[in-house]
């Protein structure tokens, strides 16, 4: 009589290497690759958005995020280690454009104001539910391919992105916003 639990490992062995073939395969491996250029283009832009920002709790949140996002450049290194692929980006027109637009609110704003802070909030919480979308959606692939330990640090990753984004939330809240309007 046959081990079933060895009949099963075989099954899902072969149900693996099938789906690691598989066109739902290929977009999630395409989308890691989306993301992990985005992260990389975000750890280059992330010192402008400092460098234009008035209020040193914004500054604060700003590098804090610039931490986090290398170390999102590591997990998804760590990833692509798993998938048995080597890191490569593939160019992110969505953030190339959320990028773009983040330089245009530092340079349509007078500096050192309030008003150029608030627009560094908004600019930085549409990248930020670019990415909160982005590693839901991941995550879920991953989950439904059975790449547990990959859907774990999407998941991870993903909480941080929410974090951050209700921490730029309660710094434009807190007096950002108020006091651009007054200016």
């Amino acid at each position: 009589m046959p081990n079933t639990k060895t009949a099963r490992t075989a099954t899902r062995a072969a149900g693996n290497e099938t789906m690691e073939q598989s066109k739902f395969h290929q977009l999630f491996v395409d989308q890691i690759k989306d993301i992990y250029w985005a992260e990389k283009q975000l750890v280059k832009a992330l010192p402008k958005m400092k460098k234009g920002a008035t209020s040193e709790e914004l500054k604060e949140a700003i590098d804090m995020h610039l931490e986090e996002t290398r170390i999102h450049v590591e997990r998804l290194e760590d990833i692509f280690d798993i998938l048995g692929k080597k890191a490569a980006g593939k160019k992110c027109p969505a953030m190339e454009g959320l990028i773009e637009e983040g330089n245009e609110v530092i340079s349509d704003t007078e500096a050192d104001s309030m008003v150029r802070d608030a627009g560094i909030i908004i600019a930085a919480q549409k990248v930020e539910h670019y990415e909160i979308a982005a590693y839901g959606g991941l995550a879920a692939l991953a989950n439904t391919m059975g790449h547990t330990e990959i859907a774990q640090l999407l998941q991870q990753t993903l909480e941080e992105e929410k974090e951050a984004d209700v921490k730029l939330t309660e710094i434009a809240e807190q007096f950002i916003n108020e006091e651009a309007a007054e200016e």
